[in-house]
């Protein structure tokens, strides 16, 4: 006969074993949850460089100089037209590289050693689709946010899903499907698409 002592041991033990096969199967589905759930889509990182895009006003002060400075708009093909220099290509430039840009073409036989700063006036605008009340183009504004875009688009429609959103930002060819959450932001450029719920 098994001594008592030798069969709590054994009891304790496949206690043991079946608690530890448990725990690995709740982290399994757990796991697995998390992998088939819904990514929060988020804007480009604040940390990066906001590059310029059609749409966008900059204002343009080259010290000295008022004739030479101004406001300006960045085309339907990137281009800008500036005093003096003419049409530059300035879309996908960060604004320090438009700086430099501009300083380079005033000194090449215009100004010497001209100093030029630049700023972003007003961000091109987003655009908003799908199921919310007043779909189109509305201007950006800075920390601008999912539920601040479609509030500003009029509102949900009865129909809209209101737990997802798809996002395509500018210069990408596709949009990302994730969680709509308040904390997603809307970078200028963005287009953003609220789905049809299904009932």
């Amino acid at each position: 006969m098994i001594g008592v002592s030798k069969l709590s041991r054994a009891l304790a033990m496949l206690a043991l074993a079946v608690c530890m096969t448990a725990g690995a199967l709740g982290g399994m589905a757990h796991a697995q949850q998390a992998a088939i759930g819904d990514t929060p889509v988020t804007a480009p990182p604040q940390s990066m460089d906001y590059l310029l895009g059609t749409g966008d006003k900059v204002r343009v002060t080259v010290y000295g100089e008022p004739s030479l400075s101004g406001e300006f708009f960045v085309t339907g093909s990137g281009l800008m037209s500036l005093p003096l220099i003419g049409e530059i290509k300035v879309g996908g430039m960060t604004v320090g590289q438009f700086q430099q840009v501009v300083q380079k073409a005033l000194s090449d036989g215009y100004l010497k050693e001209p100093r030029v700063s630049a700023e972003v006036l007003t961000f091109r605008p987003f655009y908003i689709l799908g199921e919310v009340e007043k779909p189109g183009t509305y201007p950006y504004t800075s920390g601008l946010t999912v539920l601040n875009a479609v509030a500003t688009a009029g509102g949900f429609t009865y129909r809209a899903d209101k737990k997802s959103v798809f996002i395509k930002h500018n210069g990408e060819t596709s949009e990302v499907k994730g969680a709509l959450t308040p904390s997603i932001t809307v970078a200028p450029g963005d287009t953003i698409r609220i789905g049809e719920r299904f009932f």
